[in-house]
Order: C-alpha cells, then structure tokens, then sequence
C-alpha cells in the first residue's frame, strides 16, 4: 500500500494551505498541560460507550492471531493508550495464554478497566495510570521482557516534541526481538481536512473541540521517529478506507499508517 494519489494530496494541500490560522500561543501550552486532565473529561462524558471492541486488530496483526489456543505460545503484551479496555477484555477472552499490561494516562480510563468484573476476575492483566512522555513503563513492567506492544491510536495524541521520549520509554519495556504493533492517523486523513480554521497548534498537529489533541503522521516521519529510539521497521504501510457518513451522505477517504517495529537482538 504506497502513499495516497497525486491528485488526493495535491487537492489536500490546498486545503491545508487555506488554513493559515494557528492557535494562540496561550492556549497551545494550556492544551499541552491539560492533555491528561481532557481526556479523564472524555471518558467522564462517554464512560465505556464511545469506542468499539476491537476485533479488528486480531485480524490486522497475525502475532496475535498465532497464539490463540497454543499452550507452547505464552505472550505478553503490553497495551499503551489502552482506554476503557475495548481491545483488551476480547483479547483476554480469546487468547488464554496470554498476559497483558494496560496503561493510559487518563486515570478515569485506568479506573474503569479496574471496575470491570472480567478484570477484577482475572490474574492475567494489570492496569496502571501511565503518561508516556514523563512515567518510566519499567516502573510498572520488568525491562525487556514484553513481547508485543501494542500502539493503537496513541502516538497521536503526544505533541510532537515528546514523541522521542514516548518512544524510548517503549523500547526499554520490550525484550530483543519483541514487535511494536502500530496504527494511527494518517497524514491528509480527511479528518484532518475537516479541522475547522483555528483549529491548528503546528503543522499537521490539531486540537479538537474538546481540548484533545491529533496528530497526522507520514510513514517517512514515522519511520524516522522509531529509527531513533532504536527500532528497525518491518513495515510501514498506509491504511487507505472508504467510510460513509450517512448524515451527510458523503464518501470519506480515511487514511491510517499501520507499522511493525522490532527492537534487535
């Protein structure tokens, strides 16, 4: 999968271009500060209901498809960015011999993960509060010894300039040979395009309406992002989708990078 049509990224730069109003410098460092504190807000506001299950990464990663049912195949995961726990409660359920670690810097996220009753009856995850780009992950999980990480809408959220130090603090909570599992925003998504002017902190780097933030990432920049902390790419596609907003009744063209990071042995 290569990167969007000419004539896509040459319509959405001129969108972009039209947009030449960022947002006050005041109002970039608030939102900066108060990451953690808008997101505890999101889920206060949608407790468990916003997100769906999260089948779908079963089906994009083959690593976890691979273990199901394997006595001889005992993982352990670690989930950063893992909200309500819409990807790790069906992946407890469907893959016995796994162990998973869960973490969000969102406290009230954390808490309702540990209000669950599949969490509070299994021996098999562990749930701590965690902010990526200032909490150690080997405070709470040994060094080196998580086989997968998953990275799945997270990366996004962090202002580009902690992105490094959320990346080295992943690297050192993965065993050699352990894989980053990757999906996020693609650059020119058309969510993006539909950013209201005012909207812009930086380039490509958005705050929405309720004081969450987004960033849009290329698979050069990507790549480049994980090289430095140490990773090699496996792969680093473009994940191209057609949704359709029904109320609208418009076409949307959804563009994702989906990436695989492996830490050398």
């Amino acid at each position: 999968m290569a990167d969007p049509q000419p004539e896509y990224v040459d319509r959405a730069k001129q969108i972009l271009a039209q947009d030449t109003k960022v947002v006050p410098e005041f109002w970039v460092k608030k939102y900066r500060q108060e990451a953690s504190k808008n997101w505890d807000k999101f889920y206060k506001r949608n407790t468990t209901n916003f997100f769906k299950d999260r089948h779908w990464i079963e089906r994009e990663f083959h690593e976890l498809q691979s273990q199901n049912g394997n006595e001889q195949s005992k993982l352990t995961l670690l989930e950063v960015g893992c909200g309500v726990g819409n990807f790790l409660f069906p992946l407890l359920e469907s893959h016995p011999n796994l162990f998973v670690y869960a973490c969000d810097f969102s406290s009230r996220a954390v808490g309702l993960v540990q209000a669950n009753p599949l969490y509070t009856a299994s021996d098999r995850c562990k749930a701590f509060v965690c902010d990526l780009t200032q909490d150690a992950l080997t405070d709470s999980v040994p060094p080196a010894t998580v086989d997968l990480i998953s990275m799945i809408f997270v990366l996004s959220a962090i202002p580009p300039e902690k992105m490094d130090q959320a990346v080295a603090n992943v690297f050192a909570a993965l065993r050699p040979g352990g894989k980053v599992l990757f999906r996020d925003y693609g650059l020119y998504d058309a969510a993006q395009l539909r950013f209201k002017s005012g909207s812009k902190l930086e380039d490509n780097f958005y705050v929405r309406q309720d004081g969450t933030m987004a960033y849009y990432f290329s698979r050069a920049e990507l790549e480049a992002l994980f090289r430095r902390a140490g990773f090699v790419p496996e792969m680093v596609d473009n994940i191209f989708r057609k949704t359709t907003n029904v109320k609208q009744n418009l076409d949307v063209d959804r563009i994702f990078v989906q990436a695989k990071f492996v830490k050398p042995l």
